[in-house]
Order: structure tokens, then C-alpha cells, then sequence
């Protein structure tokens, strides 16, 4: 009976010191970020950003500290939260911003929801699906699935997500985050086709804070990949240097992990479930690759280009 809005908020966060209890829906989640440094004394220097909504729009949420590894596995995207006693705090205008699958919805970006152990020591419920009820209004999650054969035609860092049969996994390769740095970046290559078109997804997926996933991909899988961008090279010939990399906000589902997922509802998803009872495994698996060396985007022919 107390609860308050996303948009009540944005409209009286500066007059008041206590809020009401909020109820969101998560619709994206960022990966963990690690943000310690040997001068800073703190416990558990981690941060996660969640994008929430009700009926009224979605803000961004932030996860602090020691809530991280306490709460971060259960948040998934679609879990219903009940949250107590959060700070508001105006947003950090340099974080990513993952692209709503629903277009339409209102974005309030000038504060987000800051949750702490303590100033003041927030209170976390998970509401279970089955208890949550219509009249709340709180938004489903959608998805901006794309098929292969749709692929060619998007413009570069269009956002989208992907299903499909895994066909060649690359071994995991390290890229350096900075030029002198010491900090690397951990990815690995893959291709998934999904039945619409003669060319796999070409995929650069980034370790993202699922490494029970990131290790599990294998040819054969079914390969969930949401909020990724499309990369290509104009100059080049277009058609030919196209693939998709994860961002900030993606995350990676395989055989095993779909159970339960708020995607298995999309009608792309089941048009592809059904493409696959039509294919022979025996003729897939001879096609299918493991490992090796993957030089992609390929270097050009001759030195001097290179």
C-alpha cells in the first residue's frame, strides 16, 4: 500500500531523506565490475549496474560492495524485486547504456537507485514469479531478436540478440585492455547458424561475469547471446567483415541454462527451436570445429596493406 514510482521519484527525490518501497521488474544487468585499487581501502571494491522498471518507465540501479556477491547471481534478467530503505543518487553520466527492447518505454536518467550495506542498509526481497500479480503493471522483458538472414543489412553497433547452433568454438584468447597495461581482456570465437541463411553468426564473445557459461560453450549448443552489437567495416567490403561482439549488458545462455529464461517466450526463439527437430545431429556434428587459431577480421593480402 506504501510503494512509490520510478516517476514519483524522479519527480520528489530532492525533498526527501526516506523513500517508500519500490517493486521493479530487472530488465538488463551489466557485468561486475572490479574497481579496487591497492591505495583504497575497501572490503570488496565490486559494482554492478541493473536497468529496473515499473509501470512508469525504467532507471538504472546500482549494486554496491558486498550486496555484489551476495545478490548479483540472483538478480537475473525478469527476477521481481522488492526493494527497502536505497539511497537515490544522480546518475554517472558515463556508463553504458544497454538498448531497451521496447522502445516506447519512458527512461529516467538523471538519478539511479543506489543500494548499500549500509548509509542506509538497504533491504533486498526476491518476489517469485508465481506470486507476482498482473495489477502491479510491471513490464515483461523483450528482446530484439534477429535472424542471419537479417543481419546483412544492419547498420554498425546496432544493438540485437542471437540464437543459434553452435558450429565452431575458438579456444580463449587475451587481448590487452590498455597498450602498457597489465589488465587483460579474456574472448573467445564462435559461429551459430540458425537455419535462414548460407553464413553463421560470426560471435566475439567477451568473458562476461558467467564463466560457468563462458567455459561451457560447445559445438552443438544451443547459443543465446542478448544485447549485442553489430561491427562492420564500411570500407571493406561489407557483407564480408560483419560479426557481433558482446557489450557491458550482454549475457550468454547455453543448453542447460535456458530453462526458466524470459526469452523462450519470443516467436524467434521458437521458430528456430522448431528449424532444429528438422536437422540431422549426425550431419551437423561433421561440421563442426573445436579450437585452434582464428584470425579474424582477416588481415589483408599483401604487407604493405597490412
Amino acid at each position: 500500500s506504501k510503494l512509490t514510482s520510478l516517476g514519483q521519484l524522479e519527480m520528489t527525490w530532492r525533498s526527501r531523506v526516506h523513500f517508500n518501497p519500490l517493486l521493479v521488474r530487472v530488465l538488463h544487468k551489466s557485468r561486475l565490475r572490479y574497481y579496487g585499487k591497492p591505495e583504497k581501502k575497501v572490503d570488496m571494491p565490486y559494482q554492478a549496474y541493473f536497468e529496473v522498471a515499473d509501470a512508469s518507465g525504467m532507471m538504472s540501479m546500482v549494486l554496491w560492495n558486498s550486496l555484489c556477491p551476495e545478490w548479483y547471481n540472483s538478480m537475473k534478467v525478469g527476477t521481481v524485486l522488492l526493494l527497502e530503505q536505497y539511497a537515490i543518487k544522480t546518475s554517472y553520466p558515463f556508463k553504458t547504456q544497454p538498448t531497451p527492447g521496447d522502445s516506447q518505454m519512458k527512461r529516467f536518467a538523471t538519478i539511479e537507485i543506489s543500494l548499500n550495506v549500509r548509509h542506509p542498509p538497504t533491504k533486498i526481497s526476491i518476489i517469485p514469479e508465481e506470486m507476482v500479480k498482473p495489477e502491479w503493471g510491471l513490464p515483461e522483458v523483450k528482446y530484439r531478436f534477429i535472424t542471419r538472414s537479417e543481419l546483412d543489412d544492419l547498420p554498425n553497433n546496432h544493438s540485437c540478440d542471437v540464437i543459434g547452433l553452435v558450429t565452431f568454438v575458438g579456444r580463449a584468447e587475451r587481448a590487452r585492455k590498455r597498450e602498457h597495461g597489465e589488465d587483460f581482456w579474456l574472448y573467445r570465437w564462435a559461429h551459430a547458424i540458425d537455419g535462414t541463411s548460407d553464413q553463421p553468426f560470426i560471435l566475439e564473445l567477451f568473458a562476461t561475469s558467467q564463466p560457468d557459461v563462458f567455459e561451457r560453450i560447445h559445438p552443438m549448443t544451443y547459443l543465446v547471446c542478448t544485447q549485442m552489437r553489430v561491427v562492420r567495416d564500411p570500407a571493406e567490403n561489407p557483407s564480408s567483415t560483419i560479426y557481433l561482439t558482446t557489450s557491458n549488458e550482454s549475457q550468454i545462455f547455453i543448453t542447460g541454462w535456458h530453462k526458466g529464461q524470459p526469452y523462450t517466450k519470443d516467436t524467434k526463439v521458437k521458430n528456430f527451436i522448431q528449424w532444429t527437430k528438422t536437422q540431422s545431429e549426425a550431419d551437423q556434428m561433421k561440421k563442426t570445429v573445436i579450437g585452434g587459431y582464428y584470425p579474424f577480421p582477416r588481415p589483408p593480402n599483401n604487407f604493405l596493406k597490412y
